[in-house]
């Protein structure tokens, strides 16, 4: 069995003049995660592997997440390929983890985990809102054999 945890990066803010991968998340996006991690502690305890896009405001959300649930400095890597918007790109990094790892959460960008969340899961989202998460479990014991999974949940800030 593996559950996959995509989550897109808090928002963020158009206030500075920096390249897309350098801008760094407004205010909101911290209440969002709080929110969003509350939520998640009730319906979820194990410890999952994170992986974050290097963009400043995917790194900060992850980071965020990763403070306040515990993760332990090994088990948090950044993956260059996760800056993309690609949602092929995005299920190629997903399916290239290793077998061992049975908990997954990813940060990234959309309109790529929209898509990865739409195509993987057994539910339909419009768009996967800035710090929205979606839960999916597979019967699977195989990443590179993913296949359609249940979306057990999905946790936006707004419905929070």
């Amino acid at each position: 069995m593996k559950t996959l945890i995509l989550v897109r990066h808090g928002k963020s803010s158009w206030e500075h003049n920096v390249r897309d991968s350098e801008r760094p998340l407004k205010k909101r996006a911290y209440k969002d995660a709080e929110k969003v991690i509350n939520a998640l502690r009730e319906k979820y305890d194990e410890q999952p592997i994170l992986w974050s896009s290097p963009a400043v405001r995917a790194l900060e959300s992850a980071r965020i997440f990763q403070k306040d649930l515990g993760i332990p400095e090994n088990d948090f890597f950044i993956k260059g390929e996760l800056y993309t918007f690609d949602d092929r790109q995005l299920l190629r990094s997903i399916i290239s983890c290793d077998d061992s790892v049975d908990h997954l959460m990813v940060f990234g960008h959309n309109p790529a985990i929209t898509e990865v969340v739409n195509s993987l899961g057994n539910e339909v989202f419009y768009n996967v809102p800035t710090t929205g998460l979606a839960f999916i479990e597979f019967d699977s014991t195989s990443w590179k054999n993913l296949g359609k999974g249940k979306t057990l949940f999905h946790l936006f800030p707004k419905n929070l």
